[in-house]
């Protein structure tokens, strides 16, 4: 069979997993008693909020890294290594590269909140604070790898990063093997495309649902479109959902058109509840990227009686201010 034209199959995926051993953890699936009454479902949470860098993004990075370590050696990567991100992936790769002795610059927008800028300058990464979008970060890192032979750490539009996201999927599929749905934050596309191809690939039947911003959507409009489209980025609880997929994605956005089966946006209220909520009854300090799926479940009222429901809680990336914000909006 050949490969598909994203590069994600099961097979990477799986050597993803033997590459990543070690360096990012394997994370329980938890089942939420409240929610479950709620819902009249039973409802588990997949807690990316216990990787050493707060995050899921720690998976794809630690897999491409090891692959061009194991591809093309150390000497490849003398210059370092550099990215574009809107915190949590910024702080993976400088992490990777601290523990690696690789020198690291990571180039953020000046949007993206200062608690994930001291998070990232924490690990010893040089943090470059460029423009107003990750688009416009994205041209520094450009400048690094043609002036100065850095490598750049996509964020998301790579088959060896989505595919470090999709060994979240084989995981799911260990700990719940007759797991019928799972909702996932949707923004470029490497967390829900390759937890879907692991998911789809291992379980066809179960439904891949992706959850985005309710403005600035950069995926569910270039979905709509039929190709990738530019979008204006917006001020939101949900940052890490933020920013555009580039107009010359050349992997997630067919992995995303081929494995979601349904999508659903969600408004700064519901974002804002959906936190708080997760805080005061499950104990859990999340990000407003990470609680999507149980906003959507909310909002729109969507029907899980009788099934078994996986919410993706990617991220702990949230200041004191931003859950002051979040309870403010909630009414709480």
């Amino acid at each position: 069979m050949s490969k598909p034209a994203h590069g994600v199959t099961l097979a990477e995926i799986y050597a993803a997993r033997r590459r990543i051993a070690g360096q990012a953890a394997r994370t329980p699936l938890v089942r939420s008693e409240a929610l479950s009454r709620r819902f009249d479902a039973e409802i588990l949470l997949k807690l990316e909020t216990l990787q050493p860098t707060g995050a899921f993004k720690l998976r794809g990075v630690a897999n491409m890294i090891a692959a061009l370590l194991e591809r093309n050696g150390r000497e490849a990567l003398a210059a370092g290594v550099t990215t574009a991100s809107t915190g949590n992936h910024g702080r993976a790769v400088a992490y990777a590269a601290s523990r690696l002795g690789l020198p690291a610059v990571i180039c953020l927008s000046r949007r993206v909140p200062d608690n994930k800028v001291a998070a990232v300058e924490a690990l010893g990464a040089e943090v470059r604070r460029v423009g107003d979008s990750q688009d416009e970060a994205f041209g520094e890192v450009e400048r690094l790898v043609a002036e100065d032979g850095m490598v750049a750490i996509p964020p998301f539009d790579d088959p060896l990063i989505a595919a470090g996201q999709g060994t979240i999927g084989v995981e799911l599929m260990e700990d719940a093997p007759d797991l019928d749905h799972v909702l996932v934050g949707l923004s470029g596309g490497g967390l829900l495309g390759g937890i879907g191809a692991a998911l789809k690939a291992i379980r066809p039947s179960l439904e891949v649902t992706g959850v985005s911003l309710s403005q600035g959507a950069a995926m569910h409009d270039s979905l709509l479109a039929g190709h990738p489209v530019a979008v204006e980025e917006v001020e939101s609880l949900g940052d890490s959902l933020g920013g555009g997929i580039g107009l010359d994605n050349r992997c997630t956005f067919a992995l995303v058109r081929e494995v979601m089966d349904s999508h659903w946006r969600v408004s700064e209220r519901a974002i804002a509840t959906a936190m708080v909520e997760l805080l005061e009854h499950e104990k859990l300090l999340v990000e407003g990227a990470a609680a999507v799926g149980l906003a959507a479940l909310n909002e729109h009222e969507l029907d899980v009686r009788g099934r078994k429901v996986a919410l993706v809680l990617s991220g702990n990336g949230v200041s004191l201010e931003t859950l002051d914000r979040a309870r403010a909006l909630a009414g709480r």
